[in-house]
């Protein structure tokens, strides 16, 4: 075991001052294992599921050049205004008899009207009355703190806004708001009591040092779910010819954000198509948590299949009943 999982494994926090070239260089076997040491530890033997609903699909004014959903771009996706509640509420019952821990309605968007604020918010409270057993998330872009209290009083306990890569190469990929902007809106939400889970999306062309950024300005941020996301092409997107990433690149990518976030859900999320048997691997070289069911504009594996898998593979999946 090296001597950077032992500093690790004894409640050590990595920070930008050490060397972390190992990481980057080391076998990648062995980090796996020193990942799923530290997984192991801090973290127990839980996987956590959240599964989400695309509550309000396409139009979207901003310009993040790997989305489906953005007016910049044709993607030919469906589109539709915001849901309606009674639907939202029942795919939540149904998602809640499945098993899953959390359930998150994403919308498209730089943020929600008035009038389909005041919807989300009915359906949060009404899936807050009707589901009683499983843990409610919204993702609705760059809202005010006070619209944040407005959601966790209507039962909302995440908040989900991807910071999507490092500071460095955010520009990069999306003009039409700042890498800032996630930043304040992370913030708001963490002072309005709501627990924060974001990530990012590797594979839009940024280096390891990108990533390596990202996870520490993750873990600066004390975010306790890291949702990662691996860039599938999207034709008609500036990103449709991009490279898609090899498995191993992905796997690594996963090791470091456990090492330098050795606490946090590290919740694999778009692209798991990309790694063999919907990335059974990774599950054992530090991931923790997965989205699952239908996603957005791409698709994973659905309910049943993450429950086998896990279940095989060792892990506890059981729901935590709420009292």
């Amino acid at each position: 075991m090296n001597k950077i999982t032992h500093k690790i494994l004894e409640g050590n926090k990595l920070s930008r001052e050490d060397d972390i070239s190992f990481l980057i260089n080391g076998s990648l076997s062995e980090l796996s294992n020193g990942a799923d040491e530290i997984r192991k530890k801090f973290c127990g033997n839980h996987i956590d599921l959240c599964t989400i609903i695309n509550g309000r699909s396409g139009r979207c004014s901003e310009n993040c050049k790997y989305c489906a959903q953005s007016e910049h771009y044709c993607t030919n996706i469906e589109e539709y205004e915001f849901l309606n509640v009674d639907k939202i509420v029942s795919v939540c019952k149904s998602v809640e008899s499945d098993g899953v821990h959390r359930f998150s309605v994403v919308t498209s968007g730089r943020s929600l009207s008035d009038e389909d604020f005041t919807s989300a918010l009915k359906a949060y409270k009404n899936m807050q009355k009707e589901c009683s057993n499983i843990e409610l998330c919204a993702s609705h872009g760059l809202l005010t703190e006070e619209q944040f209290r407005e959601l966790k009083a209507s039962g909302v306990f995440r908040y989900h806004a991807n910071i999507e890569t490092s500071r460095r190469f955010f520009p990069q990929i999306c003009t039409t708001h700042t890498y800032d902007d996630k930043i304040a809106c992370i913030k708001a939400a963490q002072r309005a009591g709501l627990s924060v889970c974001s990530g990012g999306i590797i594979g839009l062309g940024e280096n390891w040092e990108d990533r390596i950024d990202m996870a520490f300005s993750l873990q600066e941020l004390g975010i306790e779910s890291i949702p990662i996301n691996v860039l599938i092409p999207i034709k008609g997107t500036p990103l449709q010819n991009q490279k898609p990433l090899s498995e191993d690149d992905i796997i690594r990518t996963i090791v470091i954000f456990r090492y330098i976030n050795p606490t946090a859900y590290i919740r694999l999320a778009g692209g798991r198509a990309l790694m063999q048997d919907s990335g059974r691997h990774a599950f054992h070289s530090g991931a923790n948590a997965a989205i699952t069911g239908n996603m957005l504009t791409t698709s994973g594996n659905n309910i049943k299949q993450d429950l086998e898998m896990l279940s095989d593979e060792g892990f506890d999946i059981l729901r935590e009943i709420k009292i």
